[in-house]
């Protein structure tokens, strides 16, 4: 009995099996410890400290890393100092660096600004230290990042090396520590490295990790709040290297709404706005401001003259201003006659030299009488009839200067761009001319715009207008590209991004476009968007699904998510709704 029984026993141990517990599924199968890294499992993990800071730290200067493309873990720990022994020590050194500086003075050497500048310091936080405005903390900061090899790894640290090092701060891995590397900067709160910096509240301060991007500045307008943390988004456009800006959004979406509302708050900084206006929805703005309001159309009173030249700036040679004009029109005329040949467009360059030869304007005249004899389609028209192989070209130029379209296309300008406020509404320009006329006032505009150095703003809506030919797509481009120089922010405003993005030019007018904003979005179009503009699975989403009014707002390399929102006077001019423009227009009866 007692040999089965032992047997029976045996037989029930062996039988037995551990308890599984959480420990067993969360931790690693096995733990390798190199001097200079740890590889758990399959992924290898390398801890760094840092060792040295500059005099100053930035705001923020945390979040390049934070954001960081790559998993890791970052620790801090705080080990708070006695004032009293911390005043102590600054009082010797304070001593020291004192007698260093009077030493200097009476051997005749050179004052040294390195000490001048210590000595200022330790008397500066002295007092700081004295009233109880700071403290002092030994300060340890470790960072454990993960990689699938070492040739990433190595990658990875050179990445945290040259994004530190370019703010004077600098790290070094934790050789033979990389097991306590580890642990400090696992969730234990346990500071086994003990690798300390002094640092007192102010430069502390800095190192608070959980930042959002503010766009709010001193000087500028009010585009809107930051719905990360409620700040005010206050931006001056012309603080950056350029004043360009894009905007992309669906109809409905309140694009008009946050153009208007830049528009009537850039007149009361003293900012000039032109707009071209497709639909004629700015004209409610422009008679509210009392801006001047010009209707383009085949039987408008208002005329632009494509043959209008712009006066010479100083810096500006002759020659170069009619040469750059007559190329813009060779272009318009690409437009208007429906392509040109290799061999009309040679002609139709030379025919335009001509033409305004026959008036007098030449690289050799006197550039102040250009505005007297400027020359208009049907001068060019009798040019070209005494051109050989020029047929063609006058057949297809007579419906501009006889036909039907020569009410707006053969007449002397007769408008003035002397208003804080101008808007060109052509919402009753035939479809099939309204690329036309859309170039030709861009022209004139641009001329203005190069004649007389003002801080304006171009708005140009519906841009794919613009972008449905290569010249026209080709002369907003050089707008966009040139605009700085002449004080000039274009505000390129469009809801047909695929129409846009077609273009060869689409892409360089966003990179030439310091600043855009991005509305709620079609289904159809979004991924074509987030490719264009790097956005997160989770800003694609948000442009899906946001409120009218509500989308991203970039500037540079900072990007906020943005609410548009108007006092209720601003929203009484700028509205777009036709229920509310109802609602005003029966108030104002009722009134009267």
């Amino acid at each position: 009995m007692g040999l089965f029984g032992n047997k029976k026993q045996k037989q029930e141990k062996y039988m037995e099996r551990e308890m599984t517990s959480a420990i067993d599924i969360i931790s690693p199968a096995s733990i390798e410890v190199h001097p200079n890294h740890i590889k758990l499992e399959e992924k290898l993990a390398k801890t760094y400290f840092v060792f040295s800071y500059p005099r100053y730290l930035t705001t923020g200067w945390l979040s390049p890393i934070i954001n960081m493309d790559v998993p890791l873990d970052i620790s801090f720990f705080f080990h708070p100092i006695e004032t009293g022994s911390i005043l102590k020590q600054l009082r010797k050194s304070v001593t020291e660096v004192q007698a260093e500086i009077m030493e200097r003075e009476e051997k005749g050497l050179i004052r040294d600004p390195a000490l001048e500048t210590a000595y200022q310091d330790l008397e500066d936080l002295r007092g700081r230290l004295q009233t109880a405005q700071e403290k002092m903390f030994k300060f340890g900061l470790y960072i454990t990042v993960y990689a699938d090899d070492t040739k990433e790894l190595e990658k990875i640290e050179t990445t945290l090396r040259s994004t530190l090092e370019s703010r004077l701060i600098y790290i070094k891995p934790a050789l033979y520590q990389q097991k306590e590397g580890l642990l400090s900067t696992f969730p234990y709160g346990t500071d086994l490295l003990q690798i300390h910096n002094t640092l007192n509240t102010t430069p502390l301060s800095s190192i608070f990790p959980f930042i959002s991007f503010d766009l709010s500045s001193n000087e500028g307008i009010l585009y809107g709040v930051n719905k990360h943390n409620n700040s005010l988004v206050l931006f001056d456009r012309f603080s950056m290297e350029n004043a360009n800006m894009v905007i992309f959004a669906k109809s409905g979406s309140g694009k008009s709404y946050a153009v208007k509302l830049e528009v009537l708050r850039s007149l009361m900084m003293g900012t000039e706005c032109i707009i071209l206006d497709p639909e004629n929805e700015f004209k409610t703005l422009a008679e509210s401001v009392d801006g001047s309001f010009f209707k383009i159309s085949l039987s408008s009173e208002s005329h632009v003259n494509p043959f209008d030249l712009p006066e010479p700036r100083e810096d500006e040679r002759t020659e170069d201003v009619l040469r750059s004009n007559i190329i813009n029109l060779v272009g318009l005329m690409r437009i208007m006659l429906g392509g040109l040949t290799a061999e009309e467009d040679a002609i139709m360059d030379q025919a335009l030299s001509e033409t305004y030869a026959a008036k007098d304007i030449t690289p050799n005249s006197d550039p102040s009488t250009w505005a007297e004899n400027v020359p208009i389609m049907s001068d060019l028209e009798s040019v070209l009839e005494t051109m050989e192989g020029a047929d063609s070209l006058v057949e297809r130029l007579r419906k501009f200067t006889k036909g039907t379209f020569a009410s707006f296309f053969n007449q002397k300008s007769n408008i003035s761009m002397d208003n804080h406020l101008v808007v060109f509404g052509i919402r009753d320009m035939e479809d099939e001319l309204r690329p036309m006329a859309m170039f030709i006032i861009m022209r004139y505009i641009w001329n203005t715009a190069r004649a007389t150095l003002k801080k304006r703003i171009l708005v140009i809506d519906e841009a794919w207008w613009m972008m449905k030919t290569d010249d026209g797509a080709s002369f907003l481009f050089g707008i966009c590209k040139r605009a700085r120089k002449y004080w000039l922010g274009v505000t390129t405003i469009t809801q047909d991004v695929s129409d846009f993005m077609r273009s060869d030019y689409g892409k360089p007018i966003i990179t030439n476009s310091s600043i855009q904003l991005l509305l709620k979005q079609s289904p159809a179009t979004i991924d074509l968007l987030q490719q264009t503009f790097n956005l997160t699975e989770q800003e694609k989403f948000l442009l899906l699904e946001t409120p009218v009014g509500e989308g991203i707002f970039f500037a540079g390399q900072k990007h906020v998510s943005i609410r548009i929102m108007a006092s209720y006077t601003e929203d009484q001019i700028i509205t777009t709704s036709p229920e509310e423009i109802i609602k005003i227009k029966q108030a104002k009866n009722l009134l009267s």
